[in-house]
């Protein structure tokens, strides 16, 4: 089992980010990984992830189509980087392209 922790951020801010969310939780979960998700949106910073959840992830998603705020908190961290549409038409291969990358 994977320690995966990810971000989510669409441009507008709204939809997307919440749906990449979600879908990475559903898949993650059903391949037996633990999944932490924070959200970048239009209401900023939501579910922010701690340094210690980010000492302990195998692996970093950042699921988003903007420019995170504070990325420099995942130096240091294996990233894959997809856009959010990817997350919400196939969750699932999102989540086998980051295990792969561990």
């Amino acid at each position: 089992m994977a320690k995966i922790v990810a971000v989510t951020a669409c441009i507008a801010g709204i939809a997307h980010t919440y749906m990449a969310a979600e879908n990475l939780k559903k898949y993650a979960k059903k391949e037996g990984h633990s999944i932490k998700v924070e959200t970048q949106g239009a209401m900023g910073i939501e579910n922010r992830l701690s340094k210690q959840d980010i000492a302990d992830a195998d692996i970093v998603i950042f699921a988003v189509d903007t420019t995170i705020s504070e990325a420099d908190r995942f130096d240091g961290k294996k990233i894959c980087r997809v856009g959010t549409s990817e997350v919400v038409k196939n969750g699932r291969a999102v989540i086998d392209k980051a295990i792969s990358e561990i």
